[in-house]
């Protein structure tokens, strides 16, 4: 039987990430930019943007350096990407809310039955 958390693809997704950071000369804050850049080219699906907001976040950049992107790209892509993109990066950034918040009252629910 297969092991039921085994994660291969997110697993060599991880890896390929590692490898091109590694590889490159940029720093990561720009790498990310970069690819957020090219997610927007690609109409990327939302849990892309969310995956790359995360590792945005560790390097200490911003929902508003996300807009700056989509402004800069917007003359490059035209006004269907950049609404694509902003609608898909809402449903993301809803998504992780809405998994902080369960969390949130999770942990919140453990302590109250520990008292």
């Amino acid at each position: 039987m297969a092991d039921e958390a085994a994660t291969p693809v997110l697993d060599l997704l991880t890896t390929m990430t590692e490898a091109a950071v590694e590889a490159s000369e940029l720093d990561p804050a720009a790498q990310i930019l970069l690819r957020f850049a090219a997610l927007v080219a690609l109409d990327a699906a939302p849990a892309s943007y969310l995956f790359h907001f995360g590792a945005g976040a560790e390097q200490g950049l911003t929902l508003e350096d996300a807009q700056q992107v989509l402004v800069t790209l917007a003359p490059v892509v035209g006004t269907a990407r950049i609404v694509s993109a902003a609608s898909k990066i809402r449903r993301a950034l809803g998504f992780a809310l809405m998994v902080s918040e369960l969390a949130e009252e999770e942990l919140a629910e453990e302590d109250a039955d520990s008292m």
